[in-house]
């Protein structure tokens, strides 16, 4: 097992997690507290059984169950969620415990951390992309209107703890969704980590405590560095500029949702388009980059007033200064540049340089 730390909680990661778990439930400031556990259809069929297999303190547990899915990540759900713990009278010595993926660690915190001020909140992430992204890095928070994380605010969970174990459980979409997080960790921070991703295939036999361990220590350095995102932190956006609009747009009425890896893929080659065409990343590189990517990833067509829309929904997204577009891009492979803009003809471009790979 491998525990790290950031300046507020720990990060547990391998098969003995779960010990570390046991061992904070039992202590003295929260043996007596009234512990609930958020899941999802997923989790509770899949992850649940496996958690209170070996955790005996959550065995008593209250469930709360909602439908997976980015579209339930939202205001509504968290009133029903606020409803019942007023209704059960909960107090501010409870926990809150996220078993799930991404929507799950989000909306999870965000409930938990509102609730009467703010009470305690564990994360177990259960997918590969909650694993290596969204369980860590204390940002909490819902959408708004189809628009990515609109509402949140930063709060600490009190531990995390990560199992590999449940990854079995995913299908490979999944799996692939969470890998687009582990790209973007290699780019934004280290060649040496991208040369071992190259050679990682997701849905072969990969050894993913490493690629786990790699991930959250990446992650974690950049928030400790810049926790409330006013600087540093930035270039953990890489790809979700755009990303997160394509994301947003997948959502809208009629479409096929995309999963936020397979929306940040797409947002990776169009922002590694721009990195070679106005910063200083060669064509090697963005070649590379793109190759790995239109090898794991399907073509989503998208057709120019898509691409028109898009460009509306970036300029809501909240890392936006003034009536600039803001993009994280790359001077080369570990070498991210924050707070940079990018017109409405280089964001299309981008779109067509997406669209010719799969020619």
């Amino acid at each position: 097992m491998n525990k790290q730390t950031t300046h507020h909680h720990p990060v547990e990661i391998g098969s003995l997690a779960f010990s570390g778990l046991e061992e904070l439930l039992v202590s003295s400031g929260l043996k007596e507290a009234r512990k609930f556990i958020l899941v999802d259809e997923n989790s509770l069929q899949y992850c649940f059984p496996v958690l209170v297999s070996q955790i005996e303190a959550l065995r008593q547990a209250e469930l709360i169950e909602i439908e997976s899915g980015e579209h339930n990540k939202n205001i509504t759900i968290c009133t029903h969620i606020w409803e019942a713990l007023s209704d059960m009278q909960t107090d501010r010595q409870a926990l809150f415990i996220n078993l799930g993926g991404g929507v799950i660690s989000d909306m999870g915190g965000f409930i938990a951390s509102t609730y009467k001020r703010g009470i305690r909140f564990i994360n177990i992430p259960t997918t590969l992309l909650s694993q290596v992204d969204a369980s860590v890095g204390a940002k909490v928070g819902i959408d708004l209107n189809g628009l990515k994380n609109q509402i949140g605010l930063f709060a600490e969970p009190l531990a995390v703890f990560i199992d590999p174990v449940f990854l079995s459980t995913l299908p490979t979409r999944e799996l692939l969704s969470g890998f687009a997080e582990v790209i973007k960790h290699a780019l934004i921070a280290d060649k040496s980590y991208w040369e071992l991703i190259l050679n990682s295939h997701p849905l072969g036999n990969a050894d993913w405590e490493p690629i786990i361990q790699k991930s959250v220590a990446i992650k974690q350095s950049i928030v400790e560095a810049d926790p409330t995102e006013k600087g540093f932190r930035k270039v953990l956006n890489f790809g979700h500029t755009i990303g997160h609009a394509v994301e947003s747009l997948s959502l809208e009425g009629g479409r096929t949702p995309l999963t936020h890896g397979e929306s940040v893929a797409i947002g990776m080659i169009c922002e590694s388009y721009l990195s070679e065409r106005k910063r200083k990343m060669n064509k090697e590189e963005l070649s590379s980059i793109s190759t790995l990517i239109t090898s794991l990833y399907e073509h989503r067509v998208f057709e120019d007033m898509d691409t028109h829309r898009l460009i509306e929904l970036m300029k809501n997204d909240k890392k936006n200064k003034d009536d600039s577009i803001s993009f994280t891009l790359l001077d080369g492979i570990g070498k991210p540049v924050h707070d940079l803009s990018c017109t409405a003809d280089e964001i299309s471009d981008s779109f067509r340089y997406y669209h010719s790979l799969y020619r």
